[in-house]
């Protein structure tokens, strides 16, 4: 923002994280400069009382985006939308969510395509004549206005904004023109940024898809592309390379290479422990750690339940909720079990880990699961039989690890691509931040930026 100028003089402000501010700027109260209202309870209104079609009723995933979304909101009665008129949405007003996770989240109407009204989780604040309601919007978005919120919800229970607390929330006060000059430009560079940052974006998804493709094609069609093909007699998979064989899973593994978690009384929560023997959780598998998860059992009752160890080399895989996330246990991992939320795999000799690293992430294992199992991505208890029936194509083992060397080599390089343009998005939206709360803050003098 070099490119900027300061004002030419400044003063104190007298608030908390606001430091300075243009000598023409005042500091007020919010409550003196808008109207801050909000609906609570809405008399019992339950889900079952919405219609087809009505009055717009918005809630906080409504207004999360750059512009409100009424493209899939519920609908109430014209009853029930007459019950509030004092929230009745205009053109300029500010909706501000104040409860739960999504407190602070802020959004103004820029355009109201039908008759409106707000849930309970959201304020509803008009600015008086000397505020303009797109300066308010930024003030919102600007980090003085977002600390101030982060304190008043620190500590609670569930994170909430009372009235009042909004209505003395202070802020700095330009001139009407002037904010209005603030306004208009940072809607033109924040629509600018939010375009460049929608199209690195859409590049990181595609980077994702190539990836993800990459992989598919690697560990079904080999490295080879005049290698002679053959069909292999599954819908799914086509052909696949004439040498490769194409078994199912349970042919593949050690003998009782495939364990699924205790059940019942055998891991109930009675039984475990502050300290002792680790019991390996879903956590573990989905998100790729053996760190995660906090459940013990004694080393005696570990003794009792050898058939659920796990060992360095094994796979744990997530068998019930999110199905089919696996994890590889290092070496060195803490010996423990599995609950009954995992399953244990153990390949024999004729699969190099490095090559099923490279299936277990490939598009068609968790869809032979899924499909197989009638119930989608979150279908709980999934039989063995699915498990053990799954379809592997396999190349020998010389080729496996061709495969795999290749794929960490290509994975990384497109992972640094992602890496970078994760970087370059997260730059963005600093800037992005740090450009309205210059702004709306009076650091940078925008009257005569053209």
């Amino acid at each position: 923002m070099s490119h900027y100028k300061p004002y030419p003089a400044y003063k104190d402000s007298g608030v908390e994280w606001l430091d300075a501010i243009p000598d023409n700027w005042e500091i007020s109260r919010l409550g003196f400069e808008a109207w801050v209202r909000a609906r609570l309870g809405w008399k019992g209104l339950k889900a079952e009382e919405y219609v087809d079609d009505g009055y717009a009723f918005l809630s906080t995933p409504d207004i999360k985006g750059t512009e409100i979304d009424f493209s899939d909101v519920n609908f109430i009665t014209e009853e029930r939308y007459e019950e509030s008129p004092e929230i009745k949405l205009a053109v300029g007003d500010v909706l501000l969510a104040k409860d739960g996770s999504t407190l602070g989240t802020v959004n103004v109407v820029r355009k109201l395509p039908r008759a409106a009204t707000v849930n309970s989780s959201i304020a509803v604040i008009t600015p008086f004549q000397r505020l303009t309601s797109l300066y308010l919007y930024y003030l919102f978005k600007c980090s003085y206005l977002e600390n101030t919120i982060q304190v008043l919800k620190g500590g609670m229970g569930v994170p909430h904004l009372f009235q009042w607390d909004i209505n003395k929330f202070k802020i700095p006060l330009p001139g009407m023109l002037e904010q209005a000059e603030i306004a208009a430009h940072l809607d033109l560079e924040t629509a600018r940024i939010d375009a460049l940052i929608e199209k690195k974006t859409r590049f990181i998804e595609l980077l994702r898809e190539k990836r993800q493709a990459l992989i598919t094609h690697a560990v079904t069609k080999g490295l080879d592309p005049n290698v002679k093909m053959k069909d292999s007699g599954v819908e799914w998979l086509g052909e696949v390379p004439e040498h490769w064989k194409v078994k199912k899973l349970k042919y593949l593994l050690k003998p009782n290479g495939l364990v699924r978690g205790p059940f019942g009384g055998d891991l109930k929560k009675e039984i475990f422990v502050d300290d002792g023997v680790k019991v390996y959780e879903q956590k573990n598998a989905i998100y790729q750690s053996v760190e995660l998860g906090a459940s013990f059992v004694t080393a005696e009752k570990f003794s009792e339940m050898l058939r659920f160890e796990v060992r360095p080399g094994d796979y744990i895989m997530s068998c019930s909720g999110t199905i089919g996330r696996t994890y590889r246990v290092p070496e060195g991992a803490p010996i423990g079990i599995i609950n009954q939320a995992l399953l244990i795999i153990r390949f024999d000799t004729g699969v190099s880990s490095e090559f099923a690293d490279w299936i277990f992430v490939a598009d068609f294992f968790v869809a032979q699961i899924l499909d197989n199992s009638q119930g989608g991505a979150m279908k709980n208890l999934v039989g063995m039989d699915i498990f053990t029936s799954i379809l592997l194509q396999l190349p020998p083992l010389d080729e496996q690890r061709s495969i795999a060397s290749y794929l960490l080599v290509e994975s990384k390089r497109i992972d640094s691509l992602i890496a970078k343009s994760e970087r370059s998005v997260d730059l963005l939206k600093e800037r992005r931040s740090a450009l309205i709360t210059a702004a709306v803050t009076g650091q940078i003098d925008l009257r005569e930026v053209v």
